[in-house]
């Protein structure tokens, strides 16, 4: 065997080590409880994450907003070469012209140099002082804002993550049925077999299983696409692996749980967000209101100049200096009306604001009593299905025993066996309705 072939034999284990490192580290596993899974779409969902660099964005636009308010100082340095000097025109009786002729002079050097430092301090403007107490309750409109999205995130997946959680009840039901079933059949074959049922009977029942096979393949398949569906709303990457371990049953549903809760619209986040909306419309008008007053602000400068009929700026000759300081006073005396334009626009749009937020009180009022009643009527429903379930198998179980002495026919086993796979479906249904409605009503109430 040449080295070169051995080598290569040898660095195959470590190839295929490295594989499957890469692998372990591209797929994730996770068990996640249902906290865990609202903690990582926290982090990891795109709507959360916008609406959280939302909250950067009007962090740095608060310091733009505090610039404002604090002195700025620029420097300049600035230089000139003359390729004609400028001319000046003294009168001409000075040196003894007639009246009324002037004679060109050029005055200066051919280089002229400069260097400035200048201080302004803005002392006095209504909108940025409003703006500086805005900064507060714009950072809490943006968070707000955040935690909306997150709710709206999080009520979701309290939705997809318990029917999930709930579809472990139907797969069992499925596969209790095509046990039974496969029982039924061997007992029914056995029957066929000493003459005492028909081939139809037996292909009845071999139906029967098919069907619930079926039944159980799309259930399967309907569960997959659940669990896609709740890895894309938490921002969890497909090919990762999800195990819900939380549990739920109808106890769980019914659990310390109160349809005579109290609400208040203060504990709805979006009613939070729409008063800071408003708080933010009413320093709007505040701002427009102040922009009638002066604006004050404090300059100062200091310059050093140099001419030279040479460029020598850095050898011998003098710099000479200039300093001042200021205080500069604006006042808007008329604007063709456009801040009271400003002000009735703000105005109106804080009224808006005020109608939305009479709209959405009356919107979570009947949102809670819609929810109320779906979810009293869900819990009802779901006890009489599950009542409804345990008698049609009691039914199935008395007509099995019947047939298999004897005494009953196939035509009423199958018909007890239609009847349970249908109060099972519905149970399903009704389990799943209540857990949405329990949803839907602690969202209502803001207590979710």
């Amino acid at each position: 065997m040449s080295k070169r072939r051995f080598k290569r034999m040898a660095l195959l284990p470590v190839v295929l080590l490295m594989g499957f490192t890469t692998m372990a580290q591209t797929a994730g596993s996770h068990a996640f409880t249902i906290q865990q899974c609202i903690d990582y779409a926290a982090k990891n969902n795109v709507q959360v994450k916008n609406a959280l660099l939302n909250v950067q964005v009007q962090q740095q636009t608060n310091r733009d907003i505090t610039a404002a308010a604090l002195p700025t100082v620029t420097g300049s340095v600035g230089g000139n070469d003359y390729l004609q000097l400028p001319v000046s025109l003294l009168p001409g009786e000075v040196f003894g012209q007639p009246a009324g002729t002037f004679i060109p002079v050029r005055f200066g050097t051919k280089y002229n140099a400069s260097a400035t430092i200048q201080l302004q301090q803005l002392l006095f403007d209504g909108q940025v002082f409003i703006g500086l107490q805005a900064r507060e309750t714009s950072i809490q409109f943006q968070n707000k804002n955040r935690e909306v999205t997150e709710e709206a995130i999080k009520t979701n997946i309290y939705k997809i993550y318990y029917q999930l959680v709930a579809s472990k009840t139907q797969i069992d039901l499925l596969d209790a049925n095509i046990n039974r079933l496969a029982k039924l059949e061997h007992d029914t074959r056995e029957l066929y077999k000493n003459g005492f049922v028909e081939k139809l009977d037996l292909d009845k029942i071999a139906v029967q299983v098919a069907n619930l096979q079926t039944e159980k393949l799309k259930a399967l398949n309907s569960i997959d696409m659940g669990y896609l569906g709740l890895k894309t709303l938490m921002g969890m990457p497909a090919k990762d692996t999800l195990v819900l371990t939380d549990k739920l049953s109808d106890d769980e549903i019914k659990k310390d749980f109160s349809l005579d809760t109290a609400y208040n619209y203060s504990d709805r986040k979006e009613f939070q967000y729409m008063q800071l909306g408003k708080k933010l419309n009413e320093f709007n008008i505040k701002r427009y209101q102040l922009s009638y007053l002066p604006t004050v602000s404090l300059t100062g400068a200091y310059t050093k100049n140099a001419q030279r009929n040479k460029f020598d700026f850095f050898g011998k000759g003098d710099w000479f200096t200039t300093s001042y300081i200021g205080l500069n006073v604006s006042i808007p005396i008329f604007d063709g009306l456009a801040k009271d334009a400003r002000i009735k626009k703000a105005r109106l749009e804080l009224k808006q604001t005020e109608n939305q937020i009479d709209n959405l009180k009356l919107s979570i009022d009947n949102e809670v009593t819609q929810a109320r009643l779906n979810f009293r009527t869900a819990l009802a429903t779901m006890n009489f299905q599950r009542k409804n379930m345990d008698l049609a198998e009691s039914v199935y179980t008395q007509t099995k025993k019947k047939y298999e002495i004897g005494t009953g026919s196939n035509t009423e086993i199958t018909a007890a066996q239609t009847d349970l796979v249908t109060a099972q479906t519905n149970y399903i249904n009704a389990l799943y309705t209540a857990i949405i409605a329990r949803v839907d009503y602690l969202k209502a109430t803001g207590k979710l």
